[in-house]
């Protein structure tokens, strides 16, 4: 996580008597990390956060998966049959034992709590507003927003208009680049981004003596559990564990006199994948530079883009929403044309959210619905 933070009332030490006006103890809770030996959060609540008063019946949750062609793939995901609240309306694409990357298309508010108890998410807004309420504090959201959540971290959005949404499920922690950091974590002058571009929540008023519904997700299926009180009752806070979020437009490009690599695009990172931002940004200023990119062969990785918005200057019949996906053992590059036409081109106004796996990726039968057939062979003509 990027840095400590502290939020509310807290006592002046860990585990000691921490009382109300009315001498009342509050209850203490550690949020913490592979067990005791990493990073953590000790929050304090009004009521015990364990009441549980009743368990629903458990809703199974697998991925239906589709036999898959090592070929290049080109999703058109704004015809996607998805509606519901920010957990309902996820369709899956894409996945392997690291991630699961979903497509959401969110018209309803969630009446209900909700907590991922074996994977970190990110939630990234194509469009759309609304708030992430969680027992840490809100975080409004609009357009190109990534918001990081940690495992164990309950929550609940709301919509104020329609959002479409990227969602990553990923079984390791969410981070920021390595190359970046440094050894005490803090984000290095060369890095893309800084602390002051991350936002934290703001935190609210607890919520006293209310009862509330929470949906937990383990793997296969989601369990349901009626708790006596509210798990926002918290009182204050503090630590390194808690839900925040970066905005793809506070991304600032790093440009070269030639072609930049991949590398340089990448804003977070996980066990076995990486989340790169392509953003508006200058071009290369060589005398014979080729802005598009040179063709390339994944030979350890798989490669995912997510276009945003605006022009996408190396592809061929791409519209916002769409994803590209390029397997392990296939070359690929700019489409025909593309390399002639980018010549003398000086900027590009384009917003793609990358993800590059070191494993390969299966896919779900969800995907044929909204497949372009003919992109695999659109080298070729």
């Amino acid at each position: 996580m990027p840095f400590y933070q502290k939020r509310g009332k807290i006592p002046e030490k860990r585990h000691i008597q921490f009382r109300d006006e009315k001498k009342d103890l509050y209850w203490e809770e550690l949020i913490s990390r592979q067990g005791f030996s990493h990073i953590y959060s000790n929050v304090y609540h009004i009521n015990p956060p364990t009441a549980i008063t009743e368990i629903g019946e458990p809703i199974e949750n697998k991925i239906k998966t589709r036999e898959k062609i090592n070929k290049h793939y080109h999703l058109k995901t704004a015809t996607i049959k998805s509606s519901g609240d920010a957990v309902s309306s996820r369709v899956p694409l894409f996945f392997n034992q690291d991630i699961i990357i979903s497509k959401c298309h969110i018209e309803n508010k969630m009446d209900y709590l909700f907590k991922n108890a074996l994977a970190d998410e990110i939630l990234f807004i194509q469009s759309g507003k609304g708030t992430f309420k969680s027992n840490f504090g809100f975080l409004d959201l609009s357009f190109g927003d990534y918001v990081i959540i940690p495992r164990g971290v309950i929550w609940m959005l709301e919509i104020t208009d329609p959002m479409k949404v990227l969602s990553i499920e990923s079984k390791s922690p969410i981070e920021t680049p390595k190359r970046y950091r440094n050894e005490f974590g803090q984000l290095l002058e060369h890095s893309p981004y800084s602390e002051r571009d991350i936002v934290t929540p703001n935190f609210v008023e607890p919520e006293k003596n209310k009862s509330v519904t929470i949906k937990v997700k383990y793997d296969e299926i989601i369990q349901s559990y009626n708790y006596q009180y509210h798990p926002f009752d918290l009182i204050g806070w503090d630590g390194y564990y808690y839900p925040w979020k970066f905005n793809i437009q506070d991304f600032m490009p790093i440009t070269g006199k030639i072609h930049q690599p991949p590398p340089v695009h990448q804003t977070f990172q996980s066990k076995n994948f990486v989340v790169c931002s392509f953003v508006p940004r200058l071009f290369d200023y060589h005398e014979k530079a080729i802005p598009a990119p040179y063709a390339h062969s994944n030979v350890d990785s798989e490669e995912l883009i997510f276009y945003v918005d605006g022009e996408f200057m190396s592809r061929k019949g791409i519209e916002p929403e769409s994803i590209t996906y390029h397997p392990m053992g296939l070359s690929h590059g700019p489409q025909p044309g593309k390399i002639e036409n980018s010549l003398g081109v000086k900027e590009t106004h384009e917003y793609a959210v990358m993800i590059d796996t070191f494993k390969p990726l299966g896919m779900t039968d969800l995907t044929k619905e909204i497949e372009d057939k003919e992109y695999t062979f659109s080298w070729a003509k």
